[in-house]
């Protein structure tokens, strides 16, 4: 009878575990929207000014293609959504890269371990100061209020990128991407595609307000100091 009753109890008291951890994630995720809904309107507001001045930029550098770029990318539960940028490539980008990578193959090893070129030739002038400042990321203000997106999480990654990311995919999806998070305060650039899922791993296992308040500045430090980005 006392065994079957300590069993009893060690029950109860998982339970009541899992209940008030399941409440403080609840609570975590209202509270953590409510300030993605304020962070992203203020983002807009600060957006719009933006695209009147790159608009004069691209018009005055000649070029007449589109001020946004949208492209599918892997949301919450691994449902797609259009993420939003700030164009900073030349029109037809995507089809450009597949060619340029077919006659480069020192760009093929490069693009395959880290799933980006540091030296893209499809980049722009005007791209190049706006990806250097974070401002092609602006728009994702927009995912963000949309729900699309949180301020902070791991980096949303292309459709594409799915089957390089194996097991981590289906612990990465549990949480909406971030306008900005670990991945992006650790070099970005600088690392290679399966540190960067270990990264945004480590962000899910450590996810809290007080990281989220630390990345937050962290980020806002590094795009003050130009060597970081959203």
């Amino acid at each position: 009878m006392e065994i079957n009753q300590t069993r009893y109890n060690d029950k109860l008291l998982i339970t009541t575990e899992i209940i008030k951890k399941t409440e403080e994630i609840t609570i975590y995720r209202y509270i953590k929207r409510f300030i993605d809904i304020i962070g992203s309107i203020v983002g807009i507001i600060i957006l719009i000014p933006m695209i009147v001045v790159l608009w004069i930029a691209n018009f005055i550098s000649k070029d007449n293609g589109p001020i946004f770029y949208t492209q599918n990318r892997i949301g919450k539960d691994g449902k797609y959504f259009k993420l939003y940028k700030f164009r900073s490539m030349v029109v037809g980008a995507d089809e450009k890269l597949a060619k340029y990578l077919a006659e480069n193959e020192e760009a093929r090893r490069e693009y395959r371990k880290y799933k980006k070129l540091k030296d893209d030739p499809r980049v722009t002038k005007i791209g190049k100061f706006i990806r250097k400042t974070s401002i092609d990321e602006f728009p994702q203000f927009i995912n963000v209020l949309k729900g699309e997106m949180s301020l902070i999480g791991p980096r949303p990654y292309l459709p594409r990128e799915k089957e390089d990311m194996k097991e981590a995919y289906y612990y990465i999806i549990t949480c909406k991407p971030g306008l900005t998070g670990l991945w992006q305060v650790s070099g970005r650039s600088d690392v290679d595609f399966e540190n960067r899922l270990k990264l945004d791993l480590e962000y899910i296992e450590k996810e809290s307000f007080t990281y989220d308040a630390k990345l937050l500045v962290k980020t806002l430090v590094n795009t003050v100091k130009k060597d970081g980005a959203m």
